[in-house]
């Protein structure tokens, strides 16, 4: 096969994986704009996610048959290790979100204070919030857009892609492209590597949704959770560094731990 073959080959697959991500964007922007006006409570967010996901959803059934492929082939069929293997991606990404700001904390300049006014209604509604962010986003960019991909280019060419993706809708959200790519593009390639290795997507929703929700918990996601960071006078910009720093760090930590884990045998974690 001539060079040019291979292009043409992966050429519309490529093309409809970024039309695939444009459309679940908009879906988004539409059914955001259809709430405003609304209050800003976590079940209008709640419900504003769920119909975004139900958009995924049915986007995703339309491209796999217009790619020619099974939904089990993307990942989107339960099977009878997803279960176990959502709970244990949530319980590995609530430890990746609490060892951040713990690396944080160590270097000082910076408390957790115990919030006042959340309740126990409150959590929930946030821990289904994050779970329901978790499944559109897993669904938008680790289901059909990665796998298809994967099949016709190899496993990092699509996780690039599909990073790059992924972090510029985090900047049209208005994080900075360095934000972008250094947070949302590196979560992506962890829970791209969960999503390829286990060839599903309960185990990257486990660990998308534990991380978002152990970070709002600490404090140091969207303002005040179960606890308030609270940093010290002119220590901001510092605070803020040493934050990507230990989130770089823990993040690239669980990537090689995950793709060694993968090629044990025996394990929820090998496909």
């Amino acid at each position: 096969m001539t060079q040019d073959s291979k292009v043409i080959k992966w050429t519309p697959t490529v093309c409809r994986a970024i039309l695939f991500c444009l459309c679940c964007a908009i879906i988004l922007a539409a059914s955001s704009r259809l709430m405003q006006g609304l209050p800003v409570t976590e079940w209008n967010q709640f419900t504003l996610v769920m119909i975004a996901s139900l958009g995924a959803l049915i986007l995703t059934i339309l491209f796999s048959r217009w790619e020619g492929l099974q939904l089990r082939a993307i990942g989107l069929i339960p099977g009878s290790q997803s279960i176990s293997r959502l709970l244990i991606g949530f319980t590995v990404g609530l430890f990746l979100a609490i060892m951040q700001p713990l690396l944080v904390l160590m270097t000082g300049h910076i408390s957790l204070v115990r919030s006042s006014e959340i309740t126990f209604v409150t959590i929930v509604t946030n821990l289904l919030l994050y779970l329901g962010i978790a499944c559109r986003e897993e669904l938008a960019f680790r289901g059909y857009p990665l796998r298809s991909l994967n099949y016709v280019i190899g496993s990092w060419k699509a996780q690039l892609i599909v990073a790059f993706i992924f972090a510029a809708e985090h900047v049209a959200g208005g994080m900075t492209w360095s934000q972008a790519l250094l947070g949302a593009g590196l979560g992506s390639i962890l829970f791209g590597l969960a999503a390829l290795k286990t060839k599903g997507l309960a185990l990257p929703i486990g660990l998308h949704a534990a991380w978002n929700f152990g970070q709002w918990s600490l404090g140091f996601k969207n303002g005040a959770g179960i606890y308030n960071a609270v940093i010290e006078k002119g220590y901001e910009t510092r605070v803020e560094q040493v934050g990507m720093i230990s989130y770089l760090i823990i993040m690239a930590l669980a990537i090689l731990a995950f793709h060694r884990l993968f090629f044990l045998k025996g394990t929820c974690f090998s496909s």
